[in-house]
C-alpha cells in the first residue's frame, strides 16, 4: 500500500454537524474526494442543498439533515435518525459551535450561559456518545474528530465572553478522555484546534469589531489569517487510516499565533 493509499477513504461513510459551509464545507470536500460518502447536518435549506451539490459532483453519495444542533434533544434525534437509518458511521466530526456573542462574564446570564454551553459542548458530547455507542457495537472501529479552538488552550484577547473559551476547553478534555477509554474499541478521538480563519461568522466579527480582528492578524507570526480550505487537508488525515496510531491529540492549526 503507498503512503496516498492511506489516506483513501472508500466505502467509509461519515456524519459531520454544521458541515454545509465555512470549515465544515471544506472538511466534507475533503473527506468526500478521498472517497466517503457523507451525512451532513445544517441550519439553512440552501447551504445544504448547495454542498450536497458539490458532492455528489465528486460522484459520492450524500444525505442532508436540517437542524439546530444548539438543542440537545434535537442532537438525540439527529443521531437516532442517523443510526436507524445508516447504522454506525465510520467518521464523526463534531464542527458545530461559534462564540456568538461577546458578553462579559459578569453580565452573562444563566440562561445564555446554558445555551452557548449546549451549542459549543453539550452538542459534541451527545453526538460523541451517541455515535460513538453504535461504533463501539458495530466493532469496526472508528474516528472521530471535534473542533475545538485555539481557545481551548488560551483565552482571546481583547474579547469577552469567556463562555467559548470554557466550552472549547472542555471539548479538548472530553477528546482526551474519551479517547482513552475508547482506544480498546480502535477508536481513535482527536481534536483540531483552528486559529482564526475568515469564515462567515468570522467575517461577520471584522466587521463589528475591526480593531479586535485587525490586532489578531497583526499577532500571528505567518502574517495572515488561514483559509477556510486550509483545514480539509488534516481533517481528510485524521478521518484515514494515515493517522491509525493517533488518539487523543489536539492538533493546533493557527498560523503560529499560540506560539507567543
Amino acid at each position: 500500500m503507498s503512503v496516498f493509499d492511506r489516506f483513501r477513504l472508500d466505502g467509509k461513510k461519515m456524519l459531520i454537524t454544521g458541515g454545509s459551509r465555512g470549515l465544515g464545507r471544506e472538511m466534507v470536500l475533503a473527506i468526500a474526494e478521498a472517497g466517503a460518502d457523507i451525512i451532513v447536518t445544517g441550519r439553512r435549506e440552501g447551504s445544504l442543498q448547495s454542498i450536497a451539490e458539490e458532492v455528489t459532483a465528486l460522484g459520492r453519495q450524500v444525505w442532508t439533515i436540517q437542524a439546530d444542533m444548539n438543542a440537545p434533544t434535537r442532537c438525540e434525534e439527529v443521531c437516532e435518525q442517523v443510526i436507524a437509518e445508516h447504522g454506525a458511521v465510520d467518521i464523526l466530526i463534531n464542527n458545530v459551535g461559534g462564540r456568538r456573542e461577546d458578553i462579559p462574564t459578569e453580565d452573562m446570564s444563566l440562561e445564555k450561559w446554558r445555551e452557548l454551553m449546549d451549542l459549543n459542548l453539550t452538542s459534541t458530547f451527545v453526538c460523541t456518545s451517541r455515535m460513538g455507542k453504535a461504533m463501539i457495537a458495530a466493532g469496526q472501529g472508528g474516528r472521530i474528530i471535534n473542533i475545538g479552538s485555539i481557545n481551548s488552550l488560551v483565552a482571546g484577547r481583547n474579547i469577552t465572553g469567556r463562555h467559548y473559551e470554557t466550552a472549547k476547553g472542555a471539548v479538548l478534555q472530553l477528546t482526551r478522555s474519551v479517547a482513552a477509554d475508547w482506544a480498546q474499541h480502535g477508536i481513535t478521538v482527536n481534536a483540531i484546534l483552528p486559529g482564526g480563519f475568515m469564515t462567515e461568522p468570522n467575517q461577520k466579527w471584522a466587521r463589528e469589531k475591526p480593531d479586535v480582528v485587525s490586532i489578531f492578524r497583526q499577532q500571528i507570526p505567518m502574517g495572515d489569517h488561514g483559509q477556510p480550505e486550509d483545514l480539509g487537508p488534516l481533517a481528510l488525515y485524521l478521518a484515514s487510516d494515515a493517522s491509525r496510531y493517533m488518539t487523543g491529540a489536539g492538533l493546533v492549526i493557527d498560523g503560529g499565533y499560540t506560539l507567543w
